[in-house]
């Protein structure tokens, strides 16, 4: 079988499992790998240190699978349509859409194993990723076609717009590469201009310290005081610099019925979010990306946006958590009823 052959079959493949996208890409270093070695020398990744590890593998992509000479790149849409319908009657939070569903990470595994197992009846020997191993994935999408950097840092295809997930397989077979894409961003900046705090701190440049989705996914301790404000009611990441981008108007909704939000996700009441407890967490979330940033992290992260947009009817269910025996939790309680008190008139206002 030739070469062209076996990519038009692996192509086919990649759509019947459902993949919106799958170019290749030379085996080679990004092209990005010094810009990314200084981000992280400026600090600008947090506390990622796991950003680090590696940097050799990521620098050169054959050190992670010896004899590799191609990077399939696959991009899966995860847009579910605008905004479900949430609580009239109580205080919701906003949880970023990739995690409106099931786990990604799951979801999109399962499906790039069937891919290595098709690939080694051609005698290809594999290593497959979701945004889990030693790569610059956004670098070698880019060089394989899918999409290019936008201003926001994130990947964007002028038919998903900036909705997808990434994975990645290397493999020994030799496939023939596919052209990059143009950058057609021009002189828009929208995304820049829509981030709350500031984080997208100039074209192509982030600054995760100040980023919402680090603060309240990645950073594990207090959330600084002077960015709970400006997070607002976001409880679980944050797509505002997608939400600004125009070429998401191109989006349409995912076919990946996995996806597709979850009573738990969507119109919960704020308040009903602060009455799990260590088992019930984990059962609310066992196929969710939540999961991640366990109980201490969620409801720490729904403390502060009740304390930005809670009312005195909130004030008994932070009460009762401002005595959680995790310290997290309670500290961000504490920030939250001393927020609501301030706005509904101070000690005036008290739990029903």
């Amino acid at each position: 079988m030739s070469n062209a052959e076996l990519k038009g079959r692996l192509v086919a493949f990649a759509r019947e499992l459902g993949f919106d996208s799958c170019r290749i890409t030379a085996c080679a270093p990004p092209t990005h790998a010094e810009e990314f070695r200084d981000w992280l020398k400026e600090g600008a990744a947090g506390e990622m240190s796991y950003m680090e590890r590696g940097e050799e593998k990521r620098r050169d992509p054959k050190k992670v699978l010896p004899g590799a000479r191609s990077i399939i790149v696959v991009a899966l849409n995860y847009w579910q349509g605008e905004n479900l319908r949430r609580s009239q009657t109580a205080a919701t939070g906003r949880i970023a859409r990739y995690a409106w569903g099931n786990d990604y990470h799951d979801v999109i595994a399962a499906k790039l194993d069937k891919i290595d197992r098709f690939l080694r009846e051609f005698g290809g020997e594999q290593k497959c990723y979701v945004d889990t191993g030693p790569i610059l994935e956004r670098d070698q999408a880019a060089q394989a076609g899918i999409g290019w950097h936008g201003k926001s840092t994130m990947l964007i295809d002028e038919r998903l717009g900036t909705w997808f997930f990434l994975a990645e397989i290397l493999t020994t077979l030799e496939l023939s590469p596919d052209r990059t894409a143009q950058d057609r961003c021009g002189k828009c900046e929208r995304c820049i201009n829509a981030c709350p705090t500031g984080a997208i701190t100039a074209p192509h440049r982030l600054d995760a310290r100040r980023c919402i989705s680090y603060l309240t996914i990645e950073l594990k301790g207090s959330i600084p005081v002077e960015f709970r404000s400006l997070i607002g009611d976001r409880i679980f990441g944050c797509d505002d610099c997608l939400d600004a981008c125009p070429w998401n108007r191109f989006a349409k909704v995912s076919r990946e019925s996995a996806f597709s939000a979850q009573r738990s996700t969507i119109g919960v009441a704020l308040r009903d979010y602060l009455g799990l407890s260590e088992a019930d967490f984990r059962n609310l979330f066992r196929n969710s990306p939540i999961k991640r940033i366990k109980r201490r992290g969620f409801l720490r992260n729904v403390c502060v946006a009740m304390g930005n947009v809670g009312t005195v009817e909130d004030l008994t269910a932070l009460e009762r958590v401002a005595a959680d025996p995790e310290p997290l939790i309670a500290e961000h309680a504490a920030w939250a009823i001393k927020r609501i008190r301030e706005r509904f008139g101070g000690e005036k206002a008290q739990s029903n």
